[in-house]
């Protein structure tokens, strides 16, 4: 077996799939050029490290579970004048509040792009480095609906964890029992100063009570989710609904 053979041998046995694909090419350019062997490693090394936050970023993206064409320049601000445009962009573009496991809360009636906010901050948190996880809130309470029947609902907390950010969209469609509010109200605890919340809701806290089968629950869950938040209120017309309206107002031919 000649050296180049060994050599590519072991750099896919080190992992090192960026270099043993790259270190040729790299190779001519340094003798070309006079590199020193220094330069020559460094060289390698960047492409590789380079190739992995690639590939850790398309990663993070795919397991978020975006919706798509959901960012923050799609978004029609100028049909909300009302909404904090700059608070919004600057939540998708920082991550100071994920640090600090604080939450985002978009409240308002349906069709005026809550959800659309909420995957576009979580887009540009996640394009930062940071792993999330976006979940309609009837597929998020039933997972874990199932965890507790089965005794694993700690465990199935823990491993949520490992996404700073948790989705959950479409709050106000829960069903008011105690198996779903009961495991919504475990989630916003264990997620208390320990990892960071996004929550749409086309209900206030002031009709929370619809929600959660218990009032003290009720309170206690939004008394958690208020300490650290960033909380949006979206009014106007259903961007739906102004869609339909023009479409029948057109003329026909």
């Amino acid at each position: 077996m000649t050296d180049i053979h060994t050599l590519e041998r072991l750099l896919r046995r080190l992992r090192l799939s960026r270099i043993a694909s790259e270190w040729h090419s790299h190779e001519k350019r340094a003798l070309a050029e006079g590199w020193t062997p220094s330069r020559y490693l460094l060289s390698l090394c960047s492409e590789e490290a380079s190739h992995r936050e690639t590939e850790r970023l398309r990663r993070y993206i795919k397991e978020a579970r975006l919706p798509v064409g959901k960012s923050v320049g799609d978004y029609d601000f100028k049909q909300v004048p009302e909404l904090n445009a700059a608070q919004i962009r600057q939540l998708s573009e920082t991550t100071d509040w994920v640090d600090a496991s604080e939450n985002v809360l978009l409240f308002g009636a349906s069709g005026l792009g809550k959800s659309h906010l909420a995957a576009a901050i979580v887009e540009g948190v996640v394009n930062q480095g940071y792993r999330a996880r976006f979940y309609s809130a009837g597929e998020l309470l039933q997972e874990l609906r199932k965890a507790r029947s089965l005794l694993r609902l700690n465990e199935v907390l823990l491993k949520l964890d490992r996404y700073r950010v948790i989705v959950i969209d479409d709050l106000g469609y829960v069903k008011r029992d105690n198996a779903e509010t009961g495991v919504l109200f475990e989630l916003i605890a264990h997620r208390y100063e320990r990892g960071s919340l996004i929550i749409t809701s086309n209900h206030p806290f002031s009709t929370w009570g619809s929600i959660f089968v218990d009032e003290t629950m009720a309170v206690a869950a939004a008394d958690r989710l208020i300490h650290h938040c960033y909380l949006f209120e979206i009014q106007g017309e259903s961007y739906r609904k102004k869609t339909s309206n023009a479409v029948a107002k057109k003329p026909s031919k």
